[in-house]
């Protein structure tokens, strides 16, 4: 059970709300399939342990990094946009979505403020949560681009929410450092190596 001192939850959503980081992994596969496979694994390990960052960032660290190409920001733009091709096929999928989390924030939706914040694109998002009718729950529904710390300070800044009452519950480490550098509090889900930041 969430404390109730936390008047407004911030949640991220893949792991946490829906499980489809396997399925994220497999976009990349798909949409690098061209590729040498142990480049790609590169960019899956880094994907991995990197879960709160956005495409973009990932499609620019395996041109860049794995393969040391130089690459333009509409071409990024053009690999994330096939990927979310990929996304919004394979994740309208009712059965993908965390019946504990969704069961929680269908009970709760009407007593406390909530808002998804997203490495995942914003569009794409958004798309997904209206197709599964799970939109309605939320005050607002944030994605990439924007990065997560950058998320988290508008809806504050914008609400001007009382930090101590806000809670970021993610499941990746760019979920506590988007948390931490925003000072609120910090809820770890589906991932026990996190704990050790349990508040």
């Amino acid at each position: 059970m969430i404390d109730r001192k936390y008047k407004v939850i911030f949640w991220d959503f893949d792991g946490v709300l829906m499980n489809s980081n396997e399925i994220r992994d497999l976009g990349f596969v798909r949409v690098l399939s061209e590729f040498p496979k142990q480049k790609v694994d590169q960019l899956l390990k880094f994907h991995q342990k990197n879960g709160g960052l956005s495409r973009y960032v990932k499609f620019r660290y395996f041109f860049e990094e794995v393969l040391g190409e130089e690459i333009l920001e509409e071409e990024i733009n053009g690999w994330a946009e096939k990927f979310s091709e990929i996304m919004r096929e394979l994740l309208i999928d009712e059965s993908l979505l965390i019946e504990e989390t969704i069961q929680f924030v269908k009970k709760e939706y009407e007593k406390r403020e909530m808002h998804i914040v997203s490495g995942s694109d914003q569009s794409e998002l958004r798309y997904i949560c209206e197709q599964l009718e799970i939109a309605k729950y939320f005050n607002s529904i944030n994605g990439s681009p924007t990065p997560k710390n950058d998320l988290v300070v508008n809806i504050l800044d914008r609400n001007e929410l009382n930090k101590k009452e806000c809670v970021l519950i993610g499941d990746s480490i760019n979920d506590y450092e988007a948390a931490k550098i925003n000072q609120i509090d910090f809820l770890p889900y589906n991932n026990p190596r996190l704990n050790k930041y349990i508040v």
